[in-house]
């Protein structure tokens, strides 16, 4: 009796795993709004951005039926947590850190983070004493957001923002004297390339340490929905393959986001 009920037990343990490992039919995705040109609000109300119009090609191509849910960005792993959505698609970088409590797929694109000042404003950011004092701005909880606490903290008055937007507002309103932000929003938002501009990148482009920037932006799931991913998988290599993310990424950059070849998308793993 005590083994019929073992194998009885067993057997439904296998049962309920299987089922909370199933693909769900509808599978929602969470997305911080707005982070132009990734994802932004069109005049008609509809979402559009690279993001977009990818997670909707990763959809079709893994035959799934999927609808986005915003959610902003410094609550979005603990609302997949509480399964609030399937998936989080929003340009989130693969660290340890965040390893540890989500699943990621294989990455999709990857970019550097910058600094940006004021155009008549001369600042050495490698001399750290000259820096003593002057506010930086970041997203609160971005990869941005560790490095400048973890590097920084004893000589930058460090101020976190809800969103990239706010810290662009005060740097345009002289609240702030750095900004550090992820290159694309910044070419997007700041527009420091032009000379005319009042603001001017300075240092190189930061994507190490790879513990703090990881290796690139990927999906994430729930660390127990390993179909899920890897449909969405499948789904990465094949418009990698067919040249699908090189024409979306040429309707809305000017530069190249593709993965670099030491981290090609069908050579990594979940």
């Amino acid at each position: 009796m005590k083994r019929l009920l073992s194998a009885t037990c067993i057997a439904t343990l296998l049962i309920s795993g299987g089922a909370m490992a199933r693909v769900p039919d509808n599978v929602r995705l969470a997305i911080d709004v707005p982070y132009e040109p990734f994802v932004y609000r069109a005049p008609n109300g509809q979402l559009e951005g690279f993001e977009i119009d990818l997670g909707n090609e990763l959809c079709k191509r893994a035959s799934l039926e999927c609808s986005w849910v915003e959610q902003p960005w410094d609550g979005i792993i603990p609302g997949l947590i509480a399964r609030k959505y399937d998936a989080i698609l929003s340009s989130m970088a693969i660290t340890p850190e965040r390893e540890r409590q989500v699943l990621f797929s294989i990455p999709y694109y990857n970019t550097p983070s910058i600094w940006i000042t004021s155009r008549d404003r001369d600042i050495d950011i490698d001399d750290r004493d000259s820096l003593k004092g002057l506010s930086v701005g970041v997203q609160r909880g971005s990869i941005r957001d560790v490095y400048v606490t973890e590097m920084y903290a004893d000589v930058l008055d460090i101020r976190r923002y809800g969103s990239s937007q706010d810290v662009k507002n005060d740097l345009e309103s002289g609240r702030l004297d750095l900004a550090f932000e992820d290159y694309p929003l910044a070419i997007e938002s700041i527009d420091f390339r032009n000379d005319d501009s009042p603001f001017k990148q300075i240092g190189t482009e930061i994507s190490t340490p790879k513990r703090i920037f990881g290796s690139g932006a990927a999906m994430a799931f729930r660390t127990r929905d390993k179909a899920l991913a890897e449909k969405f998988n499948e789904a990465i290599r094949e418009v990698y393959a067919d040249g699908t993310v090189d024409k979306l990424m040429h309707q809305y950059f000017d530069y190249d986001l593709s993965i670099q070849s030491d981290n090609e998308p069908d050579s990594a793993q979940p």
